[in-house]
């Protein structure tokens, strides 16, 4: 049972006293699931919020409350909630059928669609979900090269099979988290993001590597950034070492440029990963690369070659209600300024809540690129100016989370109460129906919050 007793925090008790129906809903969860939630990210103190619907920008959670919508479906709404274009291919299609077991049409306008905007995209294979895709990116790497280990940098989140299990929140020293066994671990090599002089010294040193695969624009999409140096930097030691190149755009894909963050840093990856966009906020996800690597999931060309097959069979793969909604979406990538205007409204954003800070005389700073921003709570006491901050000039180590749990808990908290919800306590995703209104009610948002914990004297 959540607790539902007043505290000594104004933060908490506005929040509890605004979510009744959170709260119930969340009683009845904890009797079903594991902390009452379906998403790790979605785990919050008292209780989580539950939303009911979305439109464009804002979300209504079950009590009524409508908020500012931060969250962006994990990134997957570059339209906005229920975009009408992406609704009616969706609802059409559900009057088709959900499953038919057998190919359609829509899942060849889907792929030629992602091969038109992507720039490594020569073949393309549906997967149910960006987890799937980065499962069958490695292994379409290893069967390609022959070669056995990935590298992967800290704090790189690429879904939660084995291989990609731990060195994203802790074991960044390579040991296994909970039921991964200690051989998929060894398998793997974690290094810091930004130096590339590590990631050549360890080719030279180790060899039989298979792949390296990253974020393009770093760790969580920029929390921990890399510069688009690093990445050609990347590009050009992989190919001295006969390393496959997998760039993780599940998130990236379709938001930073119609052809993602290969079109928007000019570098073209071997393999490159999709979800949430890709299939227009449904679930879907896909791998797209290199003919020549994606060929070992072709029975004939595998026949002719004399090679055993990798097997990659699947319910959801390329669903036809996700090929609806992703196909609408992409087409309004492609033909509308969706990219430019969530781009845009990150920058408006970023350029507004950090105005908040330094008006509230606040040592943090508002950081990111594209359609992301992140709060910089600056943990170690750096002399920080929210107008002047350069979150590439400081080290990787800077960003990592902040210490102080009660302080996450009331920024959190605090922008829901005051009508925003945020990815957590660190930021937010952008779309391109955010507008000058929404970014206008999160700086208000941002400031309450701000007086509210002062007031409490957590910062």
């Amino acid at each position: 049972m959540p607790d539902t007793g007043l505290t000594n925090s104004a933060i908490i008790n506005a929040y509890m006293q605004r979510t009744p129906g959170s709260a119930v809903l969340h009683t009845r969860a904890l009797g079903s699931l594991p902390s009452g939630i379906a998403h790790d990210s979605r785990w919050l103190k008292p209780w989580p919020l539950y939303v009911d619907r979305g439109e464009g920008a804002y979300k209504w959670d079950v009590d009524g409350n409508r908020v500012v919508d931060l969250f962006g479906g994990h990134g997957s709404h570059l339209l906005g909630h229920c975009p009408p274009a992406v609704v009616e291919a969706t609802i059409a299609q559900m009057h088709k059928g959900s499953q038919f077991g057998a190919g359609h049409a829509m899942e060849i306008e889907w792929a030629a669609l992602i091969q038109e905007l992507v720039p490594c995209a020569e073949r393309v294979r549906f997967t149910a979900s960006g987890t799937e895709a980065t499962h069958m990116a490695v292994r379409l790497a290893r069967a390609f090269t022959g070669k056995h280990k990935v590298l992967r940098f800290h704090r790189h989140y690429h879904g939660w099979h084995d291989v990609m299990a731990f060195g994203v929140d802790n074991h960044f020293d390579g040991t296994p988290t909970p039921g991964v066994p200690e051989a998929t671990a060894e398998g793997v090599r974690l290094l810091p993001p930004n130096d590339i002089a590590a990631v050549r010294a360890l080719f030279e040193r180790e060899g039989d590597f298979a792949a390296v695969i990253l974020e393009p624009i770093g760790a969580t999409t920029g929390l921990v950034p890399i510069g688009g140096e690093f990445l050609r930097a990347l590009r050009e030691v992989t190919r001295e070492h006969g390393v496959l190149l997998i760039m993780d755009e599940v998130v990236t894909g379709f938001r930073l440029a119609p052809g993602g963050a290969q079109e928007a840093r000019g570098v073209t990856a071997d393999l490159c990963t999709m979800a949430k966009i890709v299939a227009g906020g449904m679930p879907g996800g896909a791998v797209a690369g290199r003919a020549e690597i994606l060929e070992a999931l072709d029975f004939d060309i595998t026949a002719k070659k004399g090679r055993e097959k990798i097997k990659h069979p699947g319910t959801y793969n390329a669903n036809p209600v996700s090929a609806a909604a992703g196909t609408a979406m992409l087409k309004a990538v492609r033909d509308e300024d969706a990219c430019g205007r969530a781009n845009r409204a990150g920058d408006a954003m970023r350029s507004a809540l950090n105005q908040v800070l330094a008006s509230e005389d606040m040592p943090w700073a508002v950081y990111g690129e594209f359609s992301f921003f992140f709060l910089f709570t600056n943990p170690d006491g750096l002399d920080v100016n929210p107008l002047a901050f350069d979150a590439t000039a400081l080290p990787g180590a800077a960003f990592k989370p902040d210490p102080r749990k009660s302080l996450q808990q009331k920024i959190h908290l605090g922008m829901i109460v005051n009508g925003v919800d945020p990815m957590g306590h660190r930021g937010g995703i952008l779309s391109a129906a955010h507008d000058a209104e929404a970014i206008g009610r999160t700086a208000d948002a941002l400031r309450a919050t701000i007086r509210m914990l002062k007031a409490e004297s957590e910062i």
